[in-house]
C-alpha cells in the first residue's frame, strides 16, 4: 500500500511554447514521483477533454493555472492521507472524482498529471525501472522494445497545412535495435534535408515534431521525395526502409467530401486514392486514411488495402474502448494509435490496449505534438509491449528524451526491437 502525502502542480510549457501542467506526487515513506502532461494539436473529437483557463489576457486563453489550482486543491483533498494499493486504485478515484464522461470537470490534464506522477512514485518506491512498472499494470513481459516510425516530413496541422496530409514517416525494416533504427534514420533524415535544400532553396525548416516541412505541391511530392530520400541514403525502400502516413483525414473533411492535393473526393474516391498510395510507394501504414466519422469507408478500405498494411486508429478511436470494439465488429481497422491523455489515465488507455490486443491488432504507442523533455512515454511503450513507438523526427529535445530514454533501456535489457506485424 502507498500513501500519498503530498501533490504539487506547475503550469510549465511544452515544446510549441504552449502551457501545460507538471505533477509531482510525494508519498508517506518519501519516493517522489513528478511527470509531464503532452498536448495534442490534431485531436479527435471523441478525446477527453483538457482544462484550460479560457482568459483570452494570457497565453490566449491556453492556461493551465485552473488545472494547477486543482492539484493543489480538490484532488490532493481527496487523495492525500489516502491508502492505494495500485496505479489503478489511483484511477478509479480520479474518475469517480471527476464524475463526466470526458474529463471535464477536471480535465484529462489534471487527470492524467496525476495518475502518472503517482505512478512513477510507486516505481521508485519498489526500486524497480517505470517500464516493469508500466508491463505489470498489463500483466505482460517485457519482451522487446517497440520498433520506432520517425517523422521524416510533416504538412497539416504540424506544418501550417501547406499540403494537406500531416505527416511521413520512416520505418526502418531491417533494423534489430533501437540503435540501427536512428543511425538508419539520420542517414535518410539528412539525405531528405539535402534534397529540400537543392528542391526548394530552403534550410532544413522543421513542424511541430521535428519533420521537414517543405512546401509540397502535393501528397504526391511528399511521398515521392520521401522515397528518393530513402535512396539517396544509400537504402532500398520498402526492403530497408518503408514509409508509415498519417493522413489525419478529418482535418480536410467536411460535408462529406474530401480537399486533397486539388481534389475534392467523395469517402469511395478517398479510399481509391489512398489505395493507390499504398500501390506507388512502400507503404506499412497508413493512420487516419478517413475522417473520424466515416466508418463505412474505414470498413471498405481495410477490406481492400491487404494483410501487409496496417490501417491504423487515431482520431477514429480516441484510445477508447469503446471505439476500439465498435471498430473490430465492423472491420475500420487492425491498428490502435494509443494516446494516453486521449482518455485521461493509465487504468482506460490499459484497457484500450487490452481491447486491441484482444482482437489481434498491432498497437502503437505514440507522442503529441505538443511535448515536453520528460520520458515515460518510451518506458510504457517498452513496458506495454507495443509494436511500434511514435515520438517525432530525431531533432528536438522533447523527441529525442524519449529515443534516448529508449537506448537506455535498451542497453539495460539486451532488448531487440519488435517485430513487422505482417
Amino acid at each position: 500500500m502507498s500513501r500519498i502525502e503530498r501533490l504539487e502542480g506547475l503550469e510549465i510549457l511544452d515544446s510549441r511554447g504552449r502551457p501545460t501542467i507538471r505533477v509531482t506526487c510525494v508519498l508517506a515513506g518519501g519516493a517522489t514521483g513528478t511527470a509531464s502532461v503532452p498536448s495534442g494539436a490534431s485531436t479527435g473529437t471523441a478525446e477527453a477533454l483538457e482544462l484550460r483557463d479560457g482568459d483570452a489576457r494570457r497565453y490566449a486563453g491556453l492556461g493551465c493555472r485552473r488545472a494547477v489550482g486543482l492539484v493543489h486543491g480538490e484532488v490532493q483533498a481527496a487523495l492525500a492521507g489516502r491508502e492505494l494499493a495500485s496505479g489503478p486504485d489511483l484511477d478509479r478515484a480520479l474518475i469517480a472524482l471527476d464524475g463526466t464522461a470526458n474529463k471535464s470537470r477536471l480535465g484529462a490534464n489534471t487527470v492524467l498529471g496525476v495518475s502518472l506522477a503517482f505512478a512513477r512514485a510507486q516505481a521508485i518506491e519498489r526500486g524497480i525501472p517505470l517500464y516493469r512498472y508500466f508491463a505489470e499494470l498489463l500483466d505482460r513481459p517485457v519482451a522487446s522494445i517497440p520498433r520506432p516510425m520517425i517523422n521524416l516530413f510533416s504538412g497539416g496541422k504540424h506544418a501550417g497545412g501547406q499540403v494537406e496530409i500531416q505527416d511521413v514517416l520512416v520505418v526502418p525494416l531491417l533494423a534489430g535495435s533501437v540503435d540501427d533504427a536512428l543511425a538508419t534514420t539520420f542517414d535518410v533524415y539528412r539525405a531528405a534535408a539535402e534534397l529540400s535544400a537543392a528542391r526548394y532553396g530552403m534550410r532544413a525548416l522543421t513542424a511541430d515534431e521535428g519533420g521537414l516541412a517543405p512546401p509540397f505541391g502535393s501528397p504526391e511530392e511528399m511521398l515521392a521525395l520521401a522515397v528518393e530520400s530513402i535512396r539517396r541514403a544509400g537504402r532500398e525502400p520498402g526492403v530497408d526502409v518503408a514509409l508509415a502516413v498519417d493522413v489525419a483525414s478529418t482535418h480536410f473533411h467536411s460535408r462529406g467530401r474530401y480537399c486533397v492535393g486539388g481534389r475534392e473526393l467523395d469517402g469511395a474516391g478517398m479510399v481509391e486514392l489512398i489505395l493507390e498510395w499504398i500501390d506507388r510507394y512502400p507503404i506499412v501504414s497508413v493512420e487516419d486514411p478517413l475522417a473520424e466519422d466515416d466508418w463505412p469507408h474505414w470498413s471498405e478500405l481495410r477490406r481492400r488495402a491487404g494483410a501487409s498494411v496496417r490501417v491504423l486508429g487515431d482520431d477514429l478511436l480516441c484510445t477508447r474502448p469503446d471505439r476500439i470494439r465498435q471498430a473490430v465488429e465492423s472491420g475500420a481497422a487492425d491498428a490502435l494509435l494509443l494516446k494516453v491523455n486521449q482518455v485521461g489515465t493509465l487504468l482506460e488507455a490499459a484497457d484500450a490496449c487490452r481491447a486491441a490486443r484482444s482482437a489481434g491488432w498491432s498497437v502503437t504507442v505514440s507522442a503529441r505534438s505538443g511535448e515536453t523533455e520528460d520520458d515515460w512515454l518510451a518506458d510504457l511503450a517498452v513496458g506495454w509491449s507495443a509494436d511500434h513507438i511514435k515520438v517525432g523526427s530525431i531533432t528536438q529535445s522533447e523527441r529525442l528524451a524519449k529515443y534516448n530514454r529508449l537506448l537506455a533501456i535498451e542497453a539495460e535489457t539486451g532488448l531487440g526491437l519488435a517485430g513487422m506485424r505482417g
